[in-house]
C-alpha cells in the first residue's frame, strides 16, 4: 500500500512539473520553486537574470551563445556560477535602450569585436580575475601577455563547449596565432612533440605570469627542463658548467635542424667554449695544423697525427669521447663515458 502511494505522490508531482512547464512555455516566466531545494533555488534566480539576454541572444546568434550551459560556466544550480551580468555588466542602458544614443547602446563590458566598440583588455581580464584568483595567475599583473595588451578572451572561448587553449592537441595552435616564430621551430626534424599532442606550451609555461623568464613556469630554464629530464639533473661528481648554468646555451627548446634539439653542431657548439687547446696538450678543432678547410693536407717531410682528420671532426665529434656531456662520474672526469 505504501508503494502505490509513493507511485501515486510522484505521478502527481510530475503533472505538476509539466504544468509549470506550459505555464513556463504561455508567459516566458521561470515556474514557483517555493519550498524548493537550494539548488533550484539558485538555478531558478541564475536563469531569471540569463532570461534578460537570452530572449533575445538565443540560438539563431551567429556565434555561439546557449552552448555556454554546456560548460562549467553554464552550471546554475551550483552558486558560484556567473550569470551573464557577472561578465558583461548589469548592462541597463543595452537591455531597455538609451535616448542619447542611436541604436541600441553596448553592454557595460564587450569582450568581442562587432557591432560595438571592445572594451579594453584590462577591463576584459578584470571580469575574469574577479573570480579566478587561483595561484597560477597571482602573477597576472605585470605579467608579459598582460604588459602586450592580452585579455583573457583573446585565448579563452568562455561560450564554446570546448575550449582549445585547454585541450592539450589544440592547445599549441592558440598560442601560435601570436607566437608564429615559435611555430616555424616546431616544424623542424628535431623539435619536443608538440604537433604529436605529447606535450603543449603549458607544460613549460604559464601564460597568466610567472616570476621566471620567458613566463616559464620555474624561476630558471633549466628548473623547467629538469621536469621532464630528471636524469640530467645529477648530482655527479663532474658537472658541465653550461648545463647548471641554462639548458639554452647549447639547445634550443622549440626546434632545430640539428638533434637532440642543439644549436649547432660538435664540433662547433663545443667550441664556442672550448676554444684553446685539448686538456691533453694536443690541439683540438677544426684550426689543428696541417688542416686547411678542414681537409688533411700530407706532409712526407714532417709526417704527424695531426696531418691526419682528428677524431674530434669525424662521427659524433667530441662526443665520441665525452659522452656524457650533462656530467660525469668516471673517475678520469671529463664528462667520458665509464
Amino acid at each position: 500500500m505504501k508503494r502505490i502511494q509513493q507511485i501515486l505522490a510522484s505521478m502527481l508531482l510530475l503533472a505538476s512539473l509539466m504544468a509549470s512547464a506550459g505555464a513556463m512555455a504561455a508567459d516566458n516566466k521561470l515556474p514557483d520553486l517555493t519550498g524548493a531545494s537550494p539548488k533550484a533555488v539558485v538555478a531558478q534566480e541564475a536563469l531569471k537574470k540569463d532570461a534578460l539576454c537570452t530572449k533575445c541572444h538565443d540560438e539563431s546568434e551567429n556565434a555561439p551563445v546557449l552552448s555556454l550551459y554546456q560548460t562549467k560556466h553554464g552550471v546554475r544550480g551550483d552558486a558560484r556560477t556567473p550569470t551573464c551580468q557577472s561578465c558583461h555588466g548589469a548592462s541597463d542602458k543595452h537591455i531597455k535602450g538609451d535616448p542619447s544614443v542611436k541604436g541600441r547602446a553596448a553592454p557595460d563590458v564587450v569582450f568581442k569585436k562587432g557591432a560595438f566598440k571592445q572594451s579594453e583588455d584590462k577591463e576584459r581580464a578584470g571580469q575574469c580575475l574577479t573570480c579566478h584568483q587561483d595561484n597560477k595567475r597571482n602573477n597576472w599583473d605585470g605579467g608579459k601577455h598582460q604588459t602586450s595588451g592580452v585579455a583573457c578572451n583573446d585565448c579563452h572561448q568562455v561560450h564554446r563547449p570546448a575550449d582549445n587553449v585547454l585541450n592539450k592537441k589544440t592547445q599549441t595552435e592558440v598560442c601560435y596565432t601570436c607566437h608564429k616564430e615559435q611555430r616555424a621551430d616546431s616544424k623542424k626534424i628535431s623539435h619536443h612533440p608538440l604537433e604529436e599532442g605529447k606535450v603543449a606550451c603549458a607544460d613549460c609555461h604559464n601564460p597568466h605570469g610567472s616570476t621566471g623568464p620567458k613566463l616559464l613556469k620555474k624561476n630558471t630554464v633549466t628548473e623547467t627542463c629538469y621536469q621532464c629530464h630528471a636524469e640530467k639533473r645529477g648530482p655527479f661528481l663532474f658537472e658541465h658548467q653550461p648545463v647548471t648554468e641554462d639548458c639554452a646555451n647549447c639547445h634550443t627548446p622549440h626546434g632545430s635542424n640539428i638533434a637532440p634539439l642543439l644549436k649547432s653542431r660538435a664540433p662547433f657548439l663545443c667550441q664556442e667554449c672550448h676554444d684553446g687547446t685539448h686538456a691533453s696538450g694536443t690541439p683540438a678543432g677544426v684550426n689543428t695544423a696541417g688542416f686547411q678547410g678542414g681537409l688533411a693536407t700530407r706532409n712526407a717531410a714532417t709526417p704527424s697525427v695531426a696531418q691526419f682528420p682528428s677524431k674530434n671532426l669525424v662521427g659524433r665529434a667530441c662526443t665520441n669521447c665525452h659522452s656524457q656531456v650533462h656530467g660525469s662520474n668516471s673517475p678520469a672526469g671529463g664528462y667520458l663515458q665509464r
